[in-house]
């Protein structure tokens, strides 16, 4: 992939940032794309068990994660682990009029409590929120990151704004194919780059309050 970040600056405008990140999109979804399903489940159960393994992971009492589309890594094996050691595991309901994902606990990934939406996403039924400052550990995922813990998602911006919430004092962990990580991704004054990262190649630690919080 040509490196379209190299035209812009450090801190590039928002006209080249966005200009640059949709052919950042349009690559990792072809890359995605190329991955055959026996492949993304096989990474996938790579990714978890790299994840599954960390300090961030075991000394996490609750952790937020994601339901997967196809697309994505799966993190169904995060929640089974999760609930076998005790953990409280809470999933992003989606407020779209207010832009916003509330975290609600649940207790089984089964139809009674998860249900897939119009927008193409698993979301809780119903269930309890949980309250940001009690949250450990959240799975973020994106279409590509950085090893740098930039990520570029797709264009919503509801991980940016949930993670810059000042309630919220946990750590924020990437997950993805190892094919979605590149060299740089542009960043704007909203993005939130990350704690760390987990792929299915292993895991890479980006920020201070992940490198101090398992020292």
């Amino acid at each position: 992939m040509r490196d379209v970040t190299q035209a812009t600056s450090q801190k590039p405008t928002t006209e080249l940032a966005e200009a640059a990140k949709a052919e950042i999109r349009a690559e990792i979804r072809s890359r995605i794309a190329a991955l055959t399903e026996p492949q993304r489940h096989a990474k996938s159960i790579a990714a978890c068990a790299l994840l599954a393994a960390t300090h961030e992971f075991q000394n996490a009492q609750s952790i937020m994660l994601y339901l997967a589309t196809p697309q994505e890594v799966d993190t169904s094996p995060l929640a089974l682990r999760a609930w076998q050691q005790g953990k409280t595991v809470i999933v992003p309901k989606v407020s779209w009029d207010a832009k916003r994902m509330v975290p609600v606990e649940i207790t089984s990934l089964c139809n009674d409590q998860v249900r897939e939406t119009k927008h193409g996403i698993r979301e809780p039924v119903s269930g309890n929120p949980v309250p940001l400052q009690f949250i450990d550990l959240v799975i973020v995922p994106g279409l590509g990151f950085s090893s740098q813990g930039h990520r570029i998602g797709r264009g919503a911006g509801f991980y940016d704004r949930f993670l810059a919430q000042p309630e919220f004092l946990g750590i924020s962990c990437g997950i993805a194919f190892e094919e979605q990580i590149i060299e740089t991704i542009p960043m704007l004054d909203h993005d939130v780059p990350l704690c760390m990262l987990a792929t299915d190649r292993g895991i890479r630690r980006v920020t201070a309050p992940c490198i101090e919080r398992i020292d």
